[in-house]
């Protein structure tokens, strides 16, 4: 009998590992090569788009500058790995930025005629926080920086997007070649001698990005504008300007459900299950007026984002007791968890 049980045992190890390897290999493959892919071809549409018409009201400029940021949110989940190398993640999204640096630093640029503004390669040493999608949306939406001085600014303004659309490009290729040349084989082949010893911290790995997705979306990208009942902070929302905040918490959960859809891929019920937690999200966030959470001061306006937050966070706790025990993983530290 104990023959009979060891025998069951040991042809059972391959299967789960064949399932295991099987789910990495299909989110390496259609959920994140793919991501970083469009970042990359529409990063540099931006700068092409950028070095033809540099002027911030332009409409092709605004709408290849609309589309590189919504591939950076579907891809932005997935902090680890090339995306966090040479701080390539803050260099291409500086936010929350609580202090006002990126209107600061933009603004000592431009007032001092600073050199580096016309050197993409130097550019790349400067502050992060005059870098990326946050500092173009700073450069184009801020009224202040949008019509910053007279006719020589205006050049030099023309040169800065240039700069920084170009560093965007720079840093969303660099990021596509770490993973086309090293990183996704490194989640593919775990090995002892390996940043991944084995499957399961590889699935860990893209758990925890899933989970510190939701609780991003949740706490930030929702939680700053709604700051208190007393104090609601409307300017706190994400990409306000830009008119982009309700959009980015949509991308953000379509990404997030297709990672979770794939690593419960094994389980038909949970997947529907967790499926099912995504729509009421979506449903919730359809009916959603107010793009950029301007009205967190009004109680009806406040409950629906409330509520569109709880339901965030219900599909987190799925997620964790559900799906975390299935793979075999748990979310473990994160850097929204504080020190």
């Amino acid at each position: 009998m104990k023959r009979f049980l060891l025998t069951v045992v040991l042809a059972a190890a391959p299967v789960i590992t064949n399932a295991q390897t099987s789910i990495i290999d299909n989110i390496v493959d259609a959920h994140i090569l793919p991501r970083f892919q469009t970042l990359a071809d529409t990063s540099a549409h931006l700068a092409t788009t950028a070095r033809n018409d540099c002027a911030v009201t332009s409409q092709a400029l605004q709408s290849a500058y609309s589309d590189a940021f919504d591939a950076w949110v579907r891809a932005s989940h997935l902090r680890f790995g090339p995306t966090e190398a040479d701080d390539r993640a803050f260099a291409l999204a500086f936010w929350p930025d609580s202090r006002g640096a990126t209107p600061r630093s933009l603004t000592a640029l431009l007032t001092d005629q600073d050199p580096v503004i016309a050197s993409p390669d130097a550019y790349a040493q400067v502050s992060i926080a005059a870098r990326g999608f946050y500092a173009m949306e700073f450069l184009m939406y801020d009224e202040t920086l949008s019509n910053m001085g007279d006719e020589d600014d205006e050049d030099d303004r023309c040169t800065l997007v240039q700069t920084v659309t170009k560093d965007i490009a720079t840093t969303s290729a660099a990021i596509l070649e770490g993973w086309q040349t090293d990183y996704a084989a490194r989640l593919k082949s775990p090995d002892t001698s390996s940043t991944y010893r084995s499957d399961e911290e590889v699935l860990q790995e893209l758990f925890k990005a899933l989970v510190t997705g939701l609780q991003f979306t949740s706490e930030t990208r929702l939680g700053r504008p709604l700051g208190t009942f007393e104090r609601p902070r409307p300017t706190r929302a994400e990409a306000w300007r830009s008119g982009r905040s309700a959009r980015h918490v949509e991308l953000s959960l379509a990404a997030l459900n297709d990672l979770a859809l794939r690593l419960s891929s094994d389980n038909a019920k949970l997947s529907e299950r967790i499926e099912t937690s995504f729509d009421v999200a979506a449903t919730l966030l359809s009916k959603f007026d107010d793009p950029i959470f301007a009205g967190v001061g009004d109680p009806q306006t406040r409950f629906k984002i409330e509520v569109l937050q709880r339901s965030i966070d219900d599909i987190r706790a799925r997620v964790r007791d559900e799906l975390g025990p299935t793979l075999g993983v748990a979310a473990g530290f994160n850097s929204l968890d504080g020190d």
